[in-house]
């Protein structure tokens, strides 16, 4: 008889997938029967635009399509992404050697890692976080180093707070801004003092942007309009949540040529690239992102102050997000986020998300997604106003 599998230590040593536990538990309340409001996993609820759509189905035709793509991607999309990045942010990019498309941005971060980190490196990962921060550093064979999220600073790292033998070890910073799941936002200065530090200790900076144009007033900075931050940065842009095409799977990172290189490298060795005709499609969505992104923005706004503005009509404490299609609601008093998500399930048929999956810092919140529409998003503060807390 064969020997019980035990899989890998790496694999041990990390939580549960959030976001997997999360579905499980909505999928038991759908069967039940029950009306489930899911305000849980963020993605987006309407359709790819149209635009988008037509133009893979007129690509999908061409047979010279149905190849391996260029691990480096498609000239054509290359040069999409440069003249996006240029009239979005007045940063020039070389098509050549600073662009790598990937397969949307949660690959790529994962990937970047094994890049830059060796076994013993320290990683510094924000708390509360995307999941994959911490596993990717981790999988790299490196050390995490936890950075609390400061209410107090907008949600930023108190980067004078990270001991000097952290520092040292240090390689590779992840950041995320616009933030998942605070909502939380970075200006320039914060990105030149994050720029001057990865200079100071020869670390390079991992910065997801792939919140940075679900924005409602000012438009967030890109970490590479700072001078000199394609040393030291990549940045990892993605399609999913800007243009809802969340199941295509295409993003981007940008910086340096070294660093892209570098990724590059890693991924030749681990996929084949993204389907040519969704790189041509991805090409239609930048080139008409003036164009395609206002209404899927005003459609966010209009969302979040349905919902921020009723939260507060009950007397929750909710800040206003600039950005992000998120709301990080602080728990009610003698709550933490675990039994306050599990009340607003069993109670109202509410699936959000708890705090404490994205970190320990996060216990004290819970995240609410805009992926429903306005009329679902009165009914869920409608059911709140019946609950006892």
């Amino acid at each position: 008889m064969p020997e019980t599998f035990v899989k890998s230590e790496r694999l041990r040593q990390l939580p549960p997938y959030l976001f997997a536990e999360i579905d499980k538990k909505k999928k038991a309340a759908i069967a039940a029967g029950r009306d489930v409001i899911n305000l849980g996993v963020g993605d987006p609820d309407r359709p790819t635009p149209e635009p988008i759509v037509r133009s893979l189905q007129q690509h999908v035709e061409n047979p010279s399509f149905h190849q391996y793509a260029l691990d480096q991607g498609s000239p054509e999309l290359r040069r999409s992404i440069a003249s996006f990045f240029s009239r979005r942010y007045g940063v020039d990019l070389d098509p050549e050697t600073e662009i790598l498309p990937t397969i949307g941005s949660k690959e790529a971060l994962a990937h970047f890692p094994l890049a830059v980190i060796n076994p013993g490196d320290v990683g510094l990962v924000p708390d509360p976080r995307y999941p994959v921060y911490r596993s990717a550093v981790q999988f790299a064979g490196g050390e995490p180093y936890i950075m609390s999220l400061e209410p107090g600073l907008g949600f930023r790292p108190d980067l004078d707070a990270v001991p000097a033998d952290v520092w040292k070890r240090a390689r590779l910073m992840f950041l995320n801004y616009p933030n998942n799941p605070t909502a939380g936002s970075a200006d320039l200065p914060f990105f030149e003092k994050v720029v001057s530090l990865a200079r100071e200790h020869n670390f390079v900076v991992a910065q997801d942007a792939a919140y940075s144009e679900v924005y409602f007033d000012d438009p967030p900075p890109s970490i590479l309009q700072v001078p000199g931050a394609k040393d030291v940065a990549v940045e990892f842009h993605s399609l999913s949540k800007t243009f809802n095409m969340t199941g295509w799977r295409v993003g981007f990172a940008v910086g340096g040529a070294p660093l892209v290189s570098a990724l590059g490298q890693v991924k030749a060795n681990s996929d084949s690239g993204i389907f040519t005709a969704v790189q041509m499609a991805a090409v239609t969505a930048l080139d008409q992102y003036e164009t395609i992104t206002p209404p899927i923005r005003a459609l966010y706004k209009e969302r979040r102050d349905v919902l921020v503005s009723g939260l507060k009509r009950l007397g929750w404490d909710v800040p206003t997000p600039a950005a992000t299609f998120y709301v990080w609601i602080p728990c009610p008093a003698g709550y933490d986020s675990t039994t306050t998500c599990s009340k607003l399930l069993d109670e109202a048929n509410l699936v959000t998300t708890p705090g404490l999956g994205f970190g320990d810092a996060g216990n004290g919140f819970f995240r609410m997604a805009l992926t429903v529409d306005s009329p679902r998003l009165e009914e869920a503060v409608a059911r709140i106003s019946k609950l006892s807390f």
